[in-house]
This record gives structure tokens, C-alpha cells and sequence, in this order.
């Protein structure tokens, strides 16, 4: 699909809009995913043409366009190089201001760096994905309750 209709896709599915009022959104999601200065010229092109860091801000672009109020990222940066990896983490900071941002990673330095609070999960004997902890991410890293915790953050296991 084109860039563009990688984000108008979920706007015509659920809703009947005007094409000048789905051409505004697509714009303000492409800008609110910091990928609109970049991508202006060529809506009309394939998206696979887009480089891997610039693909992830259109799934975050496509994803703005429906409005929600939370966004689930899960390994957001996994494959992407330091500075793709730093244009997500920053978008991060800019949308975690209007929507509640859920992100799941095992990279633990991003984890440190981008949120506010984290939770560490884990499985024993019978139960896989229990809550092990929850706290703001600064207990968390900087010293957690519990020992299963701080051996998983300071890479002593995982």
C-alpha cells in the first residue's frame, strides 16, 4: 500500500469522512508520528520504499489516525539502528503528553530511558507471565523490592 493509505486504512474502515477531511487526518498523523516532513512529497509511493525506522513511525502513524487512548508498542525499536532507535524514543516523549503509552521490551537501558513506570513480568513452575513487580521506573531500576527484579534489570538473568 501507499504511505497514505497505510494511515487513512483504519480511518475507512470504520468511518465514512470527506476526502478533504481524510487528507487533514492523514497529515496531522503523519505529523504527530514525526515522519510528515519526510514523507509529504511521495504519500502516493509505496511504503515498503520507506527505510525500517521510518516504517515504524508510519505504524504509529496509522495507528494515531483512529485516535486512541492507548498505544500498545511492543519492541518498538527491535531491529532499528541507534538513530531510528533515538527518532522513536523521542516520539515517545512527544506522545506520551496526549495518550497513555504501553510498551513492551526486553531492551532494558529504553525501558529505563523512556518510561515512567515499569513492571516486570516472569514465569515459574505453572504460571507463565505473572506480575512479579510494579513500581515507577526509578524503584524499579534503581532498586527494586524484589531480588527476581533487580537480577532481570542488571542483566544477572534474562
Amino acid at each position: 500500500m501507499s504511505i497514505y493509505d497505510n494511515v487513512a486504512y483504519g480511518i475507512r474502515l470504520f468511518y465514512k469522512i470527506s476526502k478533504s477531511r481524510l487528507n487533514a487526518i492523514v497529515e496531522e498523523s503523519l505529523r504527530g508520528a514525526a515522519l510528515w516532513d519526510e514523507v509529504k512529497d511521495n504519500l502516493n509511493k509505496s511504503a515498503l520504499g520507506l527505510s525500517g525506522g521510518q516504517q515504524q513511525r508510519l505504524c504509529i502513524a496509522r495507528a494515531l489516525a483512529v485516535k486512541p487512548k492507548i498505544l500498545l508498542m511492543d519492541e518498538p525499536c527491535s531491529a532499528l539502528d541507534p538513530i531510528a532507535t533515538m527518532k522513536i524514543e523521542e516520539l515517545i516523549f512527544s506522545l506520551r503528553e496526549s495518550l497513555t503509552i504501553v510498551i513492551v521490551t526486553h531492551n532494558m537501558q529504553q525501558a529505563s530511558r523512556v518510561s515512567d513506570n515499569a513492571a516486570f513480568f516472569s514465569t515459574d513452575e505453572g504460571r507463565t507471565g505473572y506480575l512479579v513487580e510494579y513500581a515507577p521506573t526509578k524503584k524499579i531500576f534503581g532498586g527494586a523490592d524484589r531480588q527476581e527484579t533487580q537480577d532481570y534489570v542488571s542483566g544477572r538473568f534474562g
